[in-house]
């Protein structure tokens, strides 16, 4: 389903997208031969649509073809764990949301690779959670919602793609927050669990901007709050998180990583073809009409995003107790 456009914005990620073009760091003759991106999940989503749009943009730029492969399964573990066992020399990639570099390691107690040890490339796209309730729930605003959660304790409903999931985690960061408390209804995805918000059968859940803004622009929705730490203009009535909790941040993204060892001029060489890729007009047009900010992040910053997030997603995991096996 297209998606309406959105003019959203990280500061920090436009000012990624000036970086300069690929430079004489990169390792001569790469590549040389075909790329593998491997994506942890089945086909279908915007964490396919992004990979996929940037593989297009390699594939003509270096004149040879970029494959992506969907290996889903294990709450995205069985494909990082193809891509972490995989030769480090640049040929087999992982695509993926945040679960196998962040998440997985707070949540399961042994996994078959070390998250840690992949190679930071970039960040492809951002995008923030926002927080959507029923149609007919008697509130119109995040400080009418909390006013709401607290008169009512356990009674709403909120729904989420599982448990540890992304939806799952900013939920129980909000309750922290707020100090409010709520059920959980977990889902086989995020669509069935939309779908039960948009007919009444469950509360509130949060979601991705791209996927709910047709429906809230057409009442089926209504919207109480952004992730993001700045307002967006075609919600700008919408408050966000940060505002009456500072320091609530509900985004997600998709990244690319190597397989540990791979060579530092691979992974800049692959980062700087890709921000350049992500600053080209259709690339960036397509990305505001899935609400997501371009990334364009190097290797470095991506190091340093990566380990902000683990340890702030670690937090709220232990704070919630959450545990996988």
């Amino acid at each position: 389903m297209a998606h309406r456009p959105v003019r959203f914005r990280e500061v920090a990620f436009a000012a990624v997208l000036a970086a300069a073009p690929i430079s004489a760091l990169a390792e001569v003759g790469y590549p040389s031969r075909p790329i593998k991106i491997i994506i942890p999940l089945a086909p279908g989503g915007g964490a396919n649509a992004v990979p996929r749009i940037i593989a297009e943009k390699l594939s003509s730029r270096w004149g040879h073809p970029i494959i992506i492969e969907n290996r889903p399964g294990a709450a995205l573990n069985i494909g990082a764990e193809a891509v972490a066992k995989a030769a480090p020399n640049g040929y087999t990639l992982l695509s993926t949301p945040p679960g196998p570099l962040v998440t997985n390691q707070a949540l399961y107690p042994k996994l078959g690779y070390d998250p840690t040890a992949f190679v930071p490339i970039t960040v492809l796209a951002k995008f923030p959670f926002v927080l959507v309730v029923r149609s007919n729930l008697p509130v119109s605003n995040l400080d009418e919602f909390i006013t709401y959660a607290k008169v009512n304790p356990d009674k709403l409903t909120f729904g989420s793609s599982g448990l540890g999931s992304p939806p799952h985690l900013v939920a129980e960061m909000l309750k922290a927050k707020a100090g409010i408390r709520f059920s959980h209804a977990q889902y086989r995805g995020l669509s069935p669990a939309l779908n039960d918000v948009v007919a009444g059968h469950i509360d509130m859940m949060f979601h991705d901007l791209g996927s709910t803004l047709p429906l809230i622009q057409d009442g089926k929705l209504k919207v109480i709050g952004i992730g993001s730490q700045t307002r967006i203009p075609e919600l700008s009535g919408v408050s966000t998180f940060s505002e009456l909790y500072p320091g609530f941040l509900a985004t997600s993204w998709y990244g690319m990583v190597a397989p540990p060892n791979t060579r530092s001029e691979i992974a800049t060489k692959l980062s700087q073809a890709i921000a350049e890729a992500l600053r080209a007009p259709d690339v960036w047009k397509t990305l505001q009409d899935f609400a997501m900010a371009p990334g364009g992040t190097t290797p470095a910053e991506t190091a340093a995003f990566l380990k902000e997030e683990t340890a702030r997603w670690g937090e709220v995991i232990a704070a919630a107790g959450i545990k996988l096996e």
